[in-house]
């Protein structure tokens, strides 16, 4: 079982459909011992970091998303839920992030070339290291994005780049945690191939 939090940010029903397209079983609660009863969480999100960050907070998921991690449940943010995953947030100011992948969050506009923002399109992926969420896609697979913020951390947490004017996080890990800045639910193949081999993870 997949628990699909919510907060109320994101299109969550476009995922839930994606996981029962493919035969996953989950459930799209806030409700705390529903998530502490799940294999998995997923955290998604879009909008802006600082009212999803004081979201979780209110309902207190912020901190029974960071216990879970820390008993080695298997964590998957997706797009503003990756940003979440990271330590600041430079986001119209400067707010605090669950601490869960080393790094920051910074503005696109500063390093993408002048190029058009927010960042909106299919993008291919391209591969920095073996990793279990990419066993059934290939190097070269195109994922959607939409996003105005990047996440800027060590290579080594990256497991996929993609290109937009300079290199960009396209996915990233940290022990059992695990975020794409890409939409897997708005991805076609490649985006479900995604979610089948989160929700294969132990």
């Amino acid at each position: 079982m997949i628990a699909i939090i919510d907060y109320g940010v994101g299109n969550l029903f476009s995922l839930k459909s994606s996981l029962d397209y493919i035969g996953v079983e989950s459930i799209i609660t806030n409700d705390k011992s529903e998530i502490l009863k799940a294999d998995k969480i997923i955290l998604p999100g879009v909008g802006a970091f600082r009212d999803a960050i004081k979201k979780l907070a209110d309902l207190g998921l912020d901190i029974v998303i960071k216990e879970e991690a820390n008993k080695n449940k298997p964590i998957l943010g997706i797009c503003l839920g990756m940003q979440l995953l990271f330590d600041v947030s430079y986001e119209f100011g400067i707010y605090k992030g669950l601490s869960l992948i080393p790094g920051e969050i910074k503005p696109l506009k500063d390093v993408t070339n002048s190029l058009k923002i927010p960042h909106m399109g299919w993008n291919k992926l391209i591969f920095n290291k073996n990793s279990s969420l990419f066993k059934y896609i290939k190097d070269g697979d195109y994922v959607y994005f939409v996003h105005s913020f990047y996440g800027k951390t060590n290579s080594e947490f990256v497991s996929s780049y993609t290109e937009y004017g300079t290199p960009l996080t396209a996915s990233c890990e940290y022990k059992n945690v695990y975020g794409t800045q890409f939409h897997p639910e708005k991805s076609g193949d490649a985006g479900l191939n995604i979610l089948k081999a989160f929700s294969e993870l132990e």
